[in-house]
């Protein structure tokens, strides 16, 4: 019985590997990332190519091409290749700032259709030619490797909420929440710097959140690891480092529509101008961080309601707190008059070494 077992496994195993294409890695070129500009009425695309050195470095070479959508610039880009293009390690998509502002799910459609490029690709905007960007020289690892590094050490520890594919598409089609991207910039020939959030109205770009205002609206909308800000108590400053975040949503009232936000965090104060920290001066860092927070919050709620954007997806919010939910009368009416109140609760639980 085993031996026949053994048998049937063998011939299911060959009959398997007789289905997959396969492709040795020197006869293709791999696209690490997809980038879109817009160049005068038509779109140019361009595809990143990583190539691998004996001493396994890794250079970077490039594919342009431009066509009035996507697929004919993959086709045109094609043809200048010498062995086939192939999408399955794709690990950025970018689209420049003037593109973005123009619509960009249509543009999706490409990728969305290819069942090798993953959910969770990182997708950008940028400030400037994508071109620019993936023409750089950003170190030995590959420049796809370096800016998703970029974004994804931007959601682990800084103030970029989590994104990727899968949460834009998400957020697009859920009603009540406008998605959000990375908003990135080539400062330098080997840096390319998040500069701050890129906001969305339906799949348009409507207007750019710098870092600083990110990490309120993190808060919002995430959950914060290892971010921070800083406080200045008179003539000092402190640098907060978050450990922990936890946020509380409560629809309050509904005429007007009425929101009660509880924000709880925990950190560190990491860095201090003064000599030395009391338990008073302490006490007096975490009640200047809650105004800070409290403040700073309103700013970027009421910032959105007057572009008539939800990324923090009170809508969806809402609607899930009301029966017969009218998110047509949401948008128009009840959104742009709602109140907000918002509780910050900062608790320090280490100061560091002290004189």
């Amino acid at each position: 019985m085993n031996h026949l077992l053994r048998i049937v496994l063998t011939l299911c195993a060959l009959l398997l590997s007789a289905c997959v294409n396969k492709e040795i890695i020197d006869d293709i070129n791999i696209a690490t990332g997809m980038g879109l500009d817009k160049s005068e009425d038509e779109i140019r695309g361009t595809i990143m190519i990583p190539v691998f050195q004996p001493d396994k470095s890794i250079d970077n070479f490039t594919f342009s091409a431009t066509g009035t959508i996507p697929r004919e610039t993959i086709a045109k880009m094609r043809n200048k290749s010498s062995q086939p293009i192939v999408g399955g390690s794709i690990e950025v998509i970018f689209f420049n700032e003037e593109l973005a502002r123009d619509g960009i799910v249509n543009l999706l459609d490409l990728f969305l259709r290819d069942p090798s490029i993953g959910a969770r690709v990182y997708l950008g905007v940028v400030d400037g030619d994508v071109k620019e960007i993936f023409d750089g020289d950003y170190g030995d690892r590959g420049n796809a490797v370096y800016l998703a590094g970029v974004i994804e050490d931007g959601i682990r520890g800084g103030s970029l909420p989590l994104t990727n594919l899968r949460q834009f598409l998400f957020d697009y089609f859920q009603k009540g929440k406008d998605p959000y991207l990375p908003y990135l910039e080539k400062t330098e020939p080997d840096l390319v710097e998040l500069k701050g959030l890129a906001l969305f109205k339906e799949d348009k770009v409507v207007d750019i959140l710098s870092v600083e205002q990110m990490f309120y609206l993190k808060l919002l909308v995430d959950r914060h690891h290892r971010g921070g800000t800083i406080a200045k108590i008179g003539e000092e400053a402190a640098v907060f480092k978050l450990l922990k975040t936890k946020k509380n949503f409560q629809l309050t009232n509904r005429n007007p529509y009425q929101f009660t936000i509880d924000l709880k965090l925990r950190g560190i104060v990491s860095e201090y101008t003064g000599r030395s920290l009391s338990r008073k001066e302490v006490n007096e860092i975490e009640k200047q961080l809650e105004k800070q927070v409290v403040t700073e919050s309103m700013k970027i709620i009421h910032y959105n309601q007057n572009l008539g954007i939800d990324p923090i997806g009170f809508g969806h919010f809402a609607n899930t707190k009301t029966r017969g939910f009218d998110f047509d009368k949401w948008e128009q009416q009840y959104y742009p008059n709602a109140e907000f109140i918002i509780n910050a609760d900062v608790t320090i639980t280490e100061v560091g070494m002290q004189e």
